[in-house]
């Protein structure tokens, strides 16, 4: 069986083998024809391999006869954001994310702001493998114009947020797609900026493109050293952002998810927060604590966004830092969660480390077993009626992204990796003992049932 081109973040690779220019020309032709583009909207971020892709990418475009507007460098978000604002009938972003240097790929937006569900990237893909692509005739080949419009979507942000201190903040870019647009926003909101890899830089020599609390720590000791407030850094193209605080404390993802989403939820009472089967059981702690309610998807943004809008809900967020605010559009944004955690931060009148340890911390523990590739799906499948006996009183079951059984006590997550031989478990509890035992139970039934399977 032939792998799928598209993830559950796009098209996504390492340049040179996976990715080439030979591909972004195909996409290209792909997305016009499928879309019956007449105008697309391209961008990339600071990757050395992004000019490259991108003008192949733009000649298979304009081979549709789709006009296209190239942005330059911006981050994610606002390639999403502009193309429903341009009125564009698609947006290719071309980006690895969070991914190291030597990755890059192609993310696809509709007019809506919204990144291109299973479906359509599935038509995406047919058309790419039967070459059923529309070329437009010699004098229908479509024009290309180059056009800075990082404005539109700074002044949109400006416009709409707005902040009563002066917030003293150390931004942190990483040299990826953030480097000019994120402290100039701060700054017009009329933050104190110091800002860190502010020059774009596709090699990422500062920091790994991932930030975490590992690759933040010179982040950290700034924020200690200048007394900032608040630390924020962003991945390579935009559309995660995590925080340190005040003491130089990176702050953990679950936590500061789950502290946002009851915020939300206190304004907004009644609604839905979208989170994934991932993310740490004190959001539903802090969301039904203001009487909301929380909706669990698969792991990926795209899925997020799809029960937002189906859902109608008002935030949602993974535990990576990438966080969807809908009543802006649909994508997640590493920007605008900054500045409205700083408008949070104001109306509870908190610093952030307070504001997060209002959310409770529980013990998480993840774990792999070897499972051969053809029986580990199988395995999964099954796993639900094996964690039900083993847990009689569970509260309730999801299939989802694999089979998630939550417990009084904590919950535990049985998933086949997409990529390798195995099955990883993720259980959480109310203790790290009930987190143990809720575990240990889970393996012993899932290796329990490779053997039942090999023998």
């Amino acid at each position: 069986m032939r792998p799928k081109l598209f993830g559950s973040s796009g098209v996504r690779g390492v340049v040179g083998a996976d990715v080439t220019p030979d591909l972004a020309a195909k996409i290209g032709l792909a997305v016009a024809t499928f879309s019956n583009a007449k105008s697309v909207v391209v961008a990339r971020d600071t990757r050395v391999s992004g000019l490259m892709l991108e003008n192949a990418l733009t000649s298979g475009l304009l081979a549709a006869g789709a006009k296209v507007t190239s942005l330059g460098t911006v981050p994610t978000p606002v390639l999403a954001y502009l193309t429903r604002e341009m009125n564009a009938e698609a947006g290719v972003m071309i980006t690895a994310s969070h991914n190291p240097p030597q990755y890059n790929g192609f993310k696809i937006f509709n007019n809506d702001s919204m990144a291109y569900d299973e479906n359509r990237q599935d038509k995406v893909e047919s058309i790419i493998g039967r070459k059923s692509v529309d070329l437009a005739s010699w004098q229908g080949v479509g024009k290309v114009k180059f056009s800075d419009e990082s404005r539109t979507y700074a002044g949109m942000v400006e416009k709409k947020v707005k902040l009563r201190k002066r917030w003293n903040v150390v931004v942190d870019s990483g040299c990826g797609a953030t480097y000019s647009l994120a402290p100039l926003i701060l700054r017009n909101l009329k933050c104190k900026v110091t800002a860190l890899n502010a020059q774009p830089d596709g090699h990422f020599p500062s920091r790994s493109s991932e930030p975490n609390a590992e690759s933040l720590v010179p982040l950290s000791r700034v924020v200690q050293e200048l007394g900032a407030e608040v630390g924020l850094a962003y991945d390579g193209d935009g559309d995660r952002v995590a925080f340190i605080d005040e003491r130089g404390d990176f702050s953990d993802f679950d936590r500061v998810l789950a502290a946002y989403a009851g915020y939300i939820a206190e304004q907004r009472k009644h609604s839905v927060v979208v989170t994934n089967v991932e993310a740490s059981m004190c959001v539903e702690k802090m969301v039904e604590a203001h009487g909301g309610r929380v909706v669990r998807t698969k792991v990926g943004d795209v899925y997020l966004s799809e029960a937002i809008k189906r859902r109608g809900a008002v935030f949602g967020g993974e535990p990576c830092g990438a966080w969807i605010h809908p009543q802006f559009h649909f994508c997640a944004d590493g920007i605008l969660s900054s500045v409205l955690l700083l408008k949070a931060l104001e109306y509870r009148e908190s610093k952030l480390s307070e504001f997060v340890a209002e959310t409770p911390e529980y013990p998480t523990l993840r774990e792999n077993v070897a499972c051969k590739s053809e029986s580990k799906y199988d395995i999964v499948e099954k796993a639900g009626e094996g964690l039900k006996s083993i847990f009689p009183l569970y509260k309730d079951l999801s299939r989802v992204d694999g089979v998630r059984l939550s417990l009084e006590s904590g919950w535990i997550l049985v998933r086949a990796s997409g990529t390798e031989p195995l099955i990883r478990l993720t259980a959480e509890g109310e203790s790290l003992r009930a987190a143990k035992e809720i575990m240990d139970e889970s393996i012993k039934l899932i290796k329990e049932s490779i053997e039942g399977i090999e023998e």
